[in-house]
């Protein structure tokens, strides 16, 4: 006898248009009911679909559940849903600094990139509304798709979903001149209207600074730990410490802490050369009571490949040593 798991599994199959994310991975999916003469009913979440869409997906659904065995009718409905009330996000994590300049974006899409790579579901929230800069990193143009019930996110090369407002702009290079409230309303709107489903991760880039953008990020979404940036320089200390100060105020756990432009390796002599002064990173930590989780080096290919829009092809030695100590920071603060 065919059985609810066998009906979920298989509805997994469907692609919605655009996104190419499955149904059960938007978590769609809201109730299987089974009929008499071994009829099967699905009711399917309308959110962030078209009605375009919603027609392709009925008839997609109905194809892969006729060919179940023993299925002999197939019913498919939506029913009203909105993202926020379908997203389940097991942990969201925010990337900090007191000060713009230091690669917070850069960090929050390697973070993204090694979780794709362990083979979790991931996205990237790009909160730094009138500095966005992760489409560019990602090669995406793609504007969302979406209804009046929701926006679905853009998918970069490898599966990761990605919102930000450079993506909703007539042209990248459009100016985002708002206020603070127009701010702090569109990210909230990035957390409840956009249907990121279901997603191990979201990575949530910050704008720089403790004000109403990082602000609004600390109360509105569930944050799971709080990732800080900073650069090898003096002035640095006094910066880390803010961010930390915010954190630690806004109740939120510090992750780690990671080292940006930590020096240049050149390799013709064998040599690393601290451009902007010696490593802070161990002291950094203590600062933050928390692991450093990477020092990332001025690396002109991966600067190329940003460039380019293929971060994702990103694959120097300093990938999988972050790939590591950010999952056993993450394994030890679940613990």
């Amino acid at each position: 006898m065919i059985t609810e798991e066998q009906v979920r599994e298989s509805l997994g199959e469907v692609l919605v248009p655009g996104i190419k994310r499955s149904l059960a991975s938007l978590n769609l999916v809201r109730e299987v009911t089974f009929l008499l003469n071994r009829g099967v009913k699905i009711t399917l979440a309308s959110a962030a679909l078209s009605s375009g869409e919603q027609d392709w997906v009925k008839t997609k659904a109905k194809e892969v559940i006729e060919k179940l065995p023993e299925v002999n009718k197939v019913e498919v409905e939506f029913a009203e849903g909105k993202p926020a009330e379908l997203n389940k996000i097991s942990h969201t994590f925010a990337v900090m600094s007191g000060k713009g300049g230091v690669g917070k974006s850069l960090v929050a899409s390697l973070a993204a990139v090694v979780l794709k790579r362990q083979g979790y579901e991931v996205g990237i929230l790009d909160a730094d509304i009138t500095g966005p800069s992760i489409p560019k990193m990602f090669g995406i143009t793609t504007r969302p798709t979406g209804s009046d019930s929701g926006i679905l996110p853009v998918l970069s090369k490898s599966g990761i979903a990605i919102m930000s407002i450079n993506l909703l702009l007539p042209s990248e290079d459009d100016a985002v001149i708002w206020r603070g409230p127009l701010i702090s309303n569109t990210i909230k709107q990035f957390g409840n209207d956009v249907l990121w489903g279901k997603l191990d991760y979201l990575i949530i880039d910050l704008p720089p600074g403790t004000a109403d953008a990082p602000l609004t990020v600390m109360q509105s979404f569930p944050i799971s730990g709080v990732i800080i940036v900073y650069t090898p320089q003096d002035l640095v200390d006094m910066i880390v410490r803010k961010a930390v100060n915010m954190a630690q105020k806004m109740d939120k756990s510090i992750l780690g802490v990671v080292e940006n432009m930590s020096y240049f390796y050149v390799p013709e002599i064998g040599k690393k050369i601290e451009l902007f002064g010696k490593s802070r990173g161990e002291e950094m930590a203590k600062a933050a009571n928390a692991p450093l989780l990477a020092q990332l080096p001025i690396d002109p290919e991966l600067a190329k490949l940003c460039d380019e829009g293929n971060i994702e092809r990103y694959d120097a030695e300093i990938m999988s040593n972050f790939g590591k100590s950010f999952s056993e920071a993450i394994s030890t603060k679940a613990n």
